[in-house]
């Protein structure tokens, strides 16, 4: 089982804030995993397999990748709300929060995607590719200011 280090306090102080909003300890632990691969360094990129700490491809179907994925993929748990709770906080922290020197910033991005299982998949004009073509598209949104930029937002 591979080893993982402890969180630092001010990273599991603001794991806490969402506990209310998983039913399950392993949604919980799950969720503190899966925020510490995306926001400590790294030597590997952000895939799965880099944030459940094992081998790149074989690794995939070891236990701590394959209880990631469940978590991601399976678990019950409110994206929304977990969203609205990540929003509430950054509204809420002086550092943060909007103010008439910022800017609400909307973009779209496309990708071009084969086949037809991929949700949201269809033919659509892709921006980047400057062309309609078979792909998947996304409208997201962010806050930035001279100082700071966090996402708010993104909708196939």
């Amino acid at each position: 089982m591979p080893v993982f280090p402890p969180m630092p306090d001010p990273l599991e102080q603001y794991a806490a804030q969402f506990d209310d909003l998983f039913c399950r300890t392993q949604q919980r632990t799950a969720f503190r995993q899966y925020l510490a691969g995306l926001l400590l360094p790294a030597e590997r990129n952000k895939t799965l397999t880099a944030l459940a700490n094992t081998e790149p491809v074989v690794g995939a179907q070891a236990p701590a990748a394959q209880r990631l994925q469940w978590f991601l993929t399976e678990s019950t748990w409110d994206a929304a709300a977990v969203t609205m709770r990540r929003q509430e906080l950054l509204r809420a922290d002086p550092a943060t929060a909007p103010h008439a020197g910022g800017v609400l910033i909307i973009d779209e991005t496309g990708d071009r995607k084969d086949g037809s299982k991929t949700a949201h998949v269809g033919r659509q004009y892709l921006g980047n590719r400057g062309k309609i073509e078979q792909g998947v598209v996304s409208v997201g949104s962010l806050w930035a200011d001279e100082g700071i930029y966090y996402p708010l937002a993104v909708e196939p």
